[in-house]
Order: C-alpha cells, then structure tokens, then sequence
C-alpha cells in the first residue's frame, strides 16, 4: 500500500497466503476484496444465493480482509511506532522456517463458516503463541469500553476473560484454533443457504494446492471500521 498507515488505527499479524498464489486469489475473490490493493472483487457466482446476500453474508470476514489471525487487532502503546512494531515482526519471523499447512477443510465453527486446518497443527500454534506473548509489549491496553464491548459479543468462559485481559484477545493459546473464516454469523440464515454457501466454498478451496506459511502478514485498519489492509510481510529465514 502506498498510503501512509504510520498512525493507522490499529494492527493485526495475520497468516495471509502468498499474493501471486492461488490460496490468495481464490480467498480474495470469495469475500469480494483484495486486501493487498483494496480493489473490490467479482465474487463468484452460488447458485441459489443473490449477489446481495452473498455480500451481506460475507460482509464480516471482508472488512478483515483474507487472513487467519495469529494476533488479533490492537492499538499500538504510547511511545510505540509502526518502525518498531515492523522491527519487532521481522525479528519473530526469523526464528520461523516455511512449512506447508495441513489441508485445510471448510467447517462450520460456532456460528460461521471456515476453513479449518485438517491434520496436525503444532508449528502453526507456535507461530500464533510467539504472535501473541512476544507482541504484547508492543500493544496499548485494552480500555474499560473496550473490554465491555468484546464481553458483550459473547458468553466468555473465566479461562477466555482471563485471556482477555491479559493478552487482548479471549481465543488465544490453549483457546486458539486456526481457521480462515469465509462467512460472518449464519444464525438465523436458511438451512438450505448455508448448505448451498458450504458446497461452494468446498468447490472453491478443496481442490487447491498445498497452502505455504512462509511469512508473518501485517495488516492495518487506517481508521476506526476501515477495511483493513495488507501493509507488509516478514519472510520466515530460508
């Protein structure tokens, strides 16, 4: 991106598959966005679900961009700048080596549907538990609001409050599960729309190649409810 995100709202650190792949491609095209140009994108065409309700649907993981988050979005403390928070990634990067995923398998998680990873995913947690414990420092605590707001948006377990406070965010280490999400919440949606979403999505990604984790993705949200955009990447060492 070439606009100036120095002072952006906040940050997330995603796992986002390589521009120039098919994972990319076919991700940014079924949520009607390109996270990397911001361009908005033919989504393809499910039988049985308008284009309206298939943008309304996917509305929530749009806005996100294409990703699957390893340490969710926060606010940079004070005295921390964009430098020091691209410094800090490069360094966590480089104590990573590539490795290809496990194959990922769309899924109904809680409410929504995901592609979740289908095999063993030790090195994928401890990239996200490194995300989390060696950031933190780097994030401006969560305000009284802030932690009202994310209690209101779901029942917490006393493990996940816990979580919540100490780190920002209440689905991390023992809590966390990898998933690249595809819809917001389908409560309330038609069965039969959720089945026609959950067969497209199947045609879409279960034929694709093995997916590469090979870099740790910044993203930004310029300002408060902006899309958030793909700024950088920091390679895993060779």
């Amino acid at each position: 991106m070439t606009v100036d995100l120095s002072n952006a709202h906040r940050f997330a650190v995603y796992f986002a598959p390589a521009t120039d792949s098919a994972w990319w491609a076919a991700g940014s095209r079924w949520l009607g966005r390109c996270a990397a140009t911001n361009d908005a994108l033919p989504q393809p065409t499910i039988d049985g679900i308008t284009p309206e309700q298939q943008r309304q649907l996917t509305a929530d993981p749009r806005r996100y961009g294409w990703h699957a988050t390893l340490k969710a979005p926060f606010s940079l403390d004070e005295g921390v700048g964009l430098d020091g928070l691209r410094s800090a990634l490069q360094t966590l990067a480089a104590t990573f080596s590539p490795f290809d995923l496990p194959p990922l398998r769309v899924r109904r998680l809680g409410g929504f549907l995901a592609l979740c990873a289908d095999g063993d995913t030790d090195a994928i947690n401890a990239v996200a538990r490194a995300c989390v414990t060696g950031l933190q420092t780097l994030a401006a605590p969560l305000s009284s609001d802030e932690l009202a707001r994310r209690r209101r948006k779901g029942a917490l377990s006393i493990q996940e409050d816990a979580l919540l406070v100490r780190w920002g965010y209440p689905y991390v280490l023992d809590r966390y599960r990898f998933h690249l999400s595809l819809t917001g919440d389908l409560n309330g949606v038609a069965l039969n729309t959720v089945q026609r979403l959950e067969r497209a999505a199947r045609d879409t990604f279960e034929g694709l190649p093995a997916c590469r984790f090979d870099s740790l993705a910044l993203y930004a949200e310029p300002a408060p409810g902006a899309d958030f955009v793909l700024l950088d990447r920091m390679g895993f060492k060779a």
